[in-house]
């Protein structure tokens, strides 16, 4: 077994009980050791954790990021399921860091993510720091490759993400950067939510300089769905495939108090669904992950709780 690799723990997911399955812990099934399933045919989810906060600790945030995966699934286990009948749901359990090594964990994530959309899995990593952002991306492009297939990236975010190395290696603040200079012309990367306050001028010049298209978050308001609506479209008629990013620490703190970096002027959840479900329609999401949950300064679950909505609501959007 991989040391950097924890199996799931089937106690993570619980709810109430019922005969038929109803909710996501009767239909979610632990797999050890990354044996993925392989079989073709019907809707599969494939749920990967990134307990790491190396990132984190490389740009100087919060540390508690670690807890996350096992939080979220904690509040997504009692929602109701309502994915297609056939829909299979798999945890692979969590990928963790050793001794600072930050890099080994993204190379096993990017190579899994890669395998799980290679067996027809629809990935969803809770994390974490987001760094991840670079290592799921990677995947994805390795995936698509061989297909000559564009990828567009789409991150609810307060920040661009776009920060420079620290001490030469990658953080939670870099990973934009990073898969920018990696696939240069391949890079499509859409944020939404941008925040003055919290992104400096060498930052907002980074994006001009890598023809990042963002929207501030004066104007993403749910107020202003016409144009939004019109500056999505635009960047998904523009690329063949999608990976959405939502970083927790967009939502304004009175929707989600525990992150790394919160923030009382953020997004609602109400204009993040509108996005989502306008996204899954397009039918060219293929990959998701949620970033950035602290649970230790989280209050009453509220943070995970959000999360696990997040990542329900789009998964039975995508398969709707």
């Amino acid at each position: 077994m991989n040391p950097l690799l924890q199996n799931p723990d089937a106690s993570n997911w619980f709810g109430r009980k019922s005969t038929d399955i109803e909710y996501w812990h009767q239909a979610t099934i632990s797999v050890n050791d990354l044996k993925l399933d392989n079989t073709k045919g019907s809707p599969k989810v494939g749920i990967l954790g990134y307990a790491g906060e190396e990132g984190v600790i490389r740009n100087q945030g919060r540390l508690g990021t670690s807890e996350a995966p096992k939080s979220i699934r904690n509040m997504m286990g009692s929602l109701a399921f309502h994915l297609p009948e056939k829909s299979r749901v798999f945890d692979y359990g969590d990928v963790i860091t050793l001794g600072g090594d930050m890099e080994s964990s993204h190379d096993l994530i990017a190579e899994t993510v890669k395998k799980l959309l290679e067996t027809h899995h629809f990935p969803v990593i809770f994390g974490g720091g987001h760094d991840l952002a670079y290592a799921h991306a990677r995947g994805i492009y390795s995936f698509l490759k061989p297909k000559e297939e564009k990828l567009g990236i789409i991150n609810l975010d307060a920040h661009f993400d776009l920060r420079t190395f620290v001490d030469g290696k990658g953080h939670s603040g870099s990973p934009f950067y990073q898969l920018a200079k990696e696939f240069e012309k391949d890079f499509n990367y859409l944020c939404l939510g941008i925040q003055k306050a919290s992104n400096p001028k060498s930052l907002f010049k980074a994006a001009e300089e890598l023809q990042v298209n963002w929207m501030s978050i004066e104007d993403f308001q749910l107020s202003n769905w016409e144009f939004i609506q019109e500056e999505i479209i635009r960047f998904i008629d523009s690329v063949n495939k999608l990976y959405v990013s939502i970083d927790l620490d967009g939502f304004s703190s009175a929707f989600s108090p525990g992150v790394s970096a919160p923030s009382p002027i953020g997004f609602n959840p109400e204009i993040a669904f509108k996005v989502f479900e306008l996204i899954a329609s397009s039918k060219k999401l293929i990959s998701l992950d949620l970033v950035e949950l602290n649970p230790k300064y989280d209050q009453d679950n509220c943070t995970a709780k959000l999360a696990a909505r997040c990542a329900e609501f789009v998964l039975r959007k995508v398969f709707k």
